[in-house]
């Protein structure tokens, strides 16, 4: 839920004093933000917006080590409140204390800085808001926009044309309905937990099912027509893995190559099938219900793909490898949702991962395309660049 947005002012007192996970607001420049429901989402985790709970970020927001996007700025405007009261306190003098104090000045020197600041403070204060940034934000007005958001989005997004790609890749964080429809909306959505609920058994039966079958009939590969070899019980694991590293390929090449496209600003019909696709993900990325695949449309082109490699590898052999790929797939779903949802710890793997997601949704949409591994983003180029200072 996001918070009201309105234009009272507030005492640094009243900021200071929302500091905790249940009420936390921050600032930057005189701007007010209550970010309570964005802690656990920040990709950094919510320790470090705590850390600064009721001081300014704007520090922060430029780097090192991450110079947040224009979408990352766009997105916090969502969360504005209200302007510091100047009249409250002495805004800038307080500012000097902590910075005077993390230096270790003595405080006779401190004080006498902030007599001189406080006395033209006020001349100051005038000229900073003629030019910063900050006096010519506007709060986000989610309900004027492109589109009518109180009516589903499925059919009106196809009339956006040429405007449909940069308002896509511009995110807001507010649920997204995609049809009037109770029935067709309700099967948009999917708990995170039916994924592993529906594939798990059929992954484990169709391992036991390959490796039973290697065990008892040791099955020929035959390379010309006067040779072959068997394929032993314990070949499993590495055709398992191979349907895995396979799978990798294709999670790269679907993302990139079909929920990335860019439909023609003329094709009603394709614009439509992008946001459904993959479009309205963009553009809602924190809407918890639509972050992995329904299962009973993954089931459908989960079936062609099966039937595709048993024309390539017939038998067990295409068992073998398709539910390596098949588990591959379930574990990048769960890797992709935990990356939208989850917290992990500074310095691991999937930390890295979260931090290159965000990035390409908020920053780098036409890079960044691997979800569960970077691997094949290098070979194609596709890597997101690292930030200079």
């Amino acid at each position: 839920m996001s918070p009201l947005r309105t234009s009272r002012l507030l005492s640094e007192q009243e900021v200071a004093r929302h500091c905790t996970r249940d009420s936390c607001w921050v600032l930057r420049g005189t701007r007010v933000y209550d970010v309570t429901g964005f802690l656990r989402l920040h990709p950094g985790g919510d320790a470090l917006i705590l850390r600064m709970s009721g001081r300014d970020i704007d520090q922060q927001m430029e780097g090192p080590p991450h110079r947040h996007s224009d979408n990352a700025r766009r997105w916090m405007e969502q969360y504005y409140i209200g302007e510091l009261d100047r009249n409250s306190c002495t805004h800038k003098a307080q500012t000097l204390r902590e910075r005077r104090t993390t230096q270790g000045t003595t405080d006779g020197h401190t004080q006498k800085e902030e007599r001189g600041e406080e006395e033209d403070s006020e001349e100051e204060r005038e000229e900073e808001e003629e030019e910063s940034p900050f006096s010519r934000c506007s709060t986000v007005d989610l309900d004027k926009d492109l589109v009518d958001w109180a009516q589903p989005l499925a059919f009106q997004v196809g009339h956006l044309g040429e405007h449909y790609d940069a308002w896509v890749h511009q995110p807001v964080d507010r649920p997204i309905r995609l049809f009037g429809n109770a029935f067709l909306e309700a099967n948009t959505k999917t708990s995170w937990y039916w994924v592993p609920v529906f594939w798990l058994p059929i992954i484990f039966y169709f391992s036991w099912h390959c490796f039973v079958t290697l065990a008892q009939d040791s099955p020929q590969v035959s390379l010309t027509s006067d040779f072959s070899i068997p394929v032993h019980k314990y070949m499993f694991p590495l055709l398992f893995a191979l349907g895995w590293f396979l799978w990798s390929f294709l999670e790269y090449s679907i993302h990139r190559f079909i929920f990335h496209m860019r439909p023609p600003g003329h094709n009603y019909y394709l614009i439509t099938i992008h946001f459904l696709l993959h479009g309205q993900h963009h553009k809602s990325p924190y809407d918890g219900s639509r972050l992995v695949f329904p299962p009973g449309l993954a089931a459908v082109v989960t079936g062609v793909l099966y039937l595709a490699l048993h024309r390539v590898l017939p038998g067990v052999l295409g068992d073998c490898v398709f539910v390596g790929g098949l588990c591959g797939y379930v574990v990048y779903d769960m890797i992709h949702y935990y990356l939208h949802y989850g917290s992990p710890q500074r310095g691991s793997y999937l930390y890295s991962m979260k931090a290159w997601h965000v990035k390409h949704h908020f920053e780098h949409q036409r890079a960044g395309f691997g979800i569960s591994t970077t691997f094949w983003d290098h070979p194609f180029n596709t890597v997101i660049p690292k930030e200079r200072f």
